[in-house]
Formats: structure tokens, C-alpha cells, sequence
């Protein structure tokens, strides 16, 4: 259900019915040449979409002006907020769905730079309604690195990156004609992995960049419908379970309070 065709009499009745609200979050950011402004919208939207109706989502619109990383404000195209005025903005967004009595909020995240925001502002809204529960996804986790290199979608690349293969591929999986790779695009070969610990790595300027990142060349439809596949099946198993998690503890809330 997308709550912008919910009717006003309508909506007390329908919290009853629905098990979480979900907020996609997009960017208005260069992803090279290749690629649209709004590649990190139609993700948020393509897998708000593709979320299983049995779970009863209500979604929301995506949020398409976001804070933007130095190394594409540059880019022509790209639209950045600060990083406060969209703290402040998203904040205000799920504590008005708090208040309808929704308690249960995925985050469906495209971009990158919406991590550290998102998480600042699930952290203070717990803070304020104690039995909230807030579930960040970011698309591109829902399918293991090694998930590209199993199917064989990508040669000597796990196609990983910004404007890379596997995030382009997957945006041709929804919108085939958005996405253009032409012969003259460069490819730009990712860094190497500097550890194979998780790491942090910020910089304005890194190598092999032009606004995006990757052998652009191997994009493809085919990749794509094995990525969003991939990924949309993850997704949902993931909701399924945080709700059957959400429902044992808030029965035991209640047996707790001796309500039955």
C-alpha cells in the first residue's frame, strides 16, 4: 500500500492493518556518463516496490534530495544537501509516522552518503519512542560480494562501486532504457581492497574516479535481473524476520504486563 492514495478516513483504520512503514532514501547524484541523475531514486523506488505485500508495508514517497559526498558535488548534476538540514528533515519525516502510531520502519536505503544520517536519526527516534524499531537497508548488502563472482555475471570484477556495473545493472534491471554504456565511456578499475578486515576509506579525490568508478562495460540487463532477484529475495527474508522478532518481543511485552 503507498500511502499517497490513502484517503484520510481511511488511514487510523489502515495503521491497524499494516505491519511497517517504509522510507525509501535516494540521492540527486552524478553516476557517470552512463548513467542517470536519479540512479539512487529508482533503486529506493524499484525495491520499495518489490517488497512482498503478504508482509503489508505502507510506503512512503522516496526521498530524492539528500547530502552528497565531495567527491560528486562537483559533478554536474549532482544536488547536495547538508548533512544537518537532511538529519532535521528525515527526523521529522518518522516522528510524524511515529505518531500515527507506526512503530516498525525500514529505511530502504540507494545511497551511500544516507548511512551515517539514517543511523543518527533511528537513534534519537528510539530515544524518544522507546518501542520503535527501525530496520536500515542498503540494497546493495542484500546480495554477498561473492554472489557476482558464484553467478559468473562479471569477469575479474565483483563489479561493486559507484556507477559500477553491478549498481548500473541493477537500475537496467528496472529502467533498461536510463542506462548507456557507450564504447568511448572509460572504464576505471577499483582499488584494490586494502585489508580484508571492513573498513572506513573517505576521500575527496580518490583513485581510478571520474565521478564513478568500474568496468562499466560488463553492464548488462542479464546482471541485473540476477542481482535485483538476488537482492529482493534477501531483502524480504530480512523483513520477515525482524517482524517475527518484533511480534515475539512485543507478545512477551505484554505477558509481561499482564496483557493477553
Amino acid at each position: 500500500m503507498n500511502v499517497i492514495n490513502v484517503h484520510g478516513r481511511d488511514i487510523d483504520k489502515l495503521v491497524g492493518e499494516i505491519q511497517f512503514a517504509v522510507v525509501p532514501l535516494g540521492s540527486v547524484e552524478y553516476h557517470g556518463p552512463h548513467s542517470p541523475l536519479g540512479t539512487d531514486v529508482i533503486l529506493a523506488n524499484g525495491f520499495a516496490e518489490r517488497i512482498d505485500p503478504v508482509l503489508r508495508p505502507l510506503i512512503y514517497p522516496t526521498i530524492a534530495f539528500t547530502a552528497c559526498p565531495g567527491k560528486t558535488q562537483d559533478y554536474s548534476g549532482t544536488v547536495s544537501v547538508r548533512p544537518s538540514v537532511f538529519i532535521d528533515y528525515l527526523s521529522d519525516i518518522v516522528e510524524g509516522i511515529c505518531q500515527l502510531g507506526i512503530r516498525n520502519i525500514v529505511l530502504l536505503n540507494a545511497h551511500d552518503a544516507n548511512i551515517g544520517p539514517s543511523r543518527t536519526v533511528a537513534e534519537a527516534v528510539t530515544g524518544k519512542y522507546r518501542d520503535a524499531s527501525f530496520l536500515l537497508i542498503n540494497w546493495w548488502q542484500m546480495a554477498t560480494i561473492q554472489f557476482s563472482e558464484q553467478v559468473g555475471i562479471f569477469q575479474g570484477t565483483t563489479g561493486r562501486g559507484h556507477g559500477g556495473p553491478y549498481e548500473m545493472s541493477a537500475v537496467k534491471a528496472f529502467c533498461p532504457e536510463l542506462v548507456s554504456v557507450q564504447e568511448s565511456d572509460l572504464e576505471l578499475e577499483s582499488c584494490p581492497p586494502l585489508s580484508s578486515l571492513p573498513y572506513v576509506l573517505v576521500e575527496g579525490t580518490p583513485d581510478n574516479w571520474d565521478g564513478y568508478t568500474g568496468r562499466i562495460q560488463q553492464t548488462s540487463l542479464e546482471a541485473g535481473h540476477f542481482i535485483v532477484e538476488e537482492a529482493v529475495k534477501n531483502m524480504n527474508l530480512l523483513i520477515k524476520n525482524w517482524l517475527e522478532m518484533r511480534k515475539g518481543k512485543n507478545g512477551e511485552d505484554d505477558r509481561q504486563h499482564g496483557i493477553s
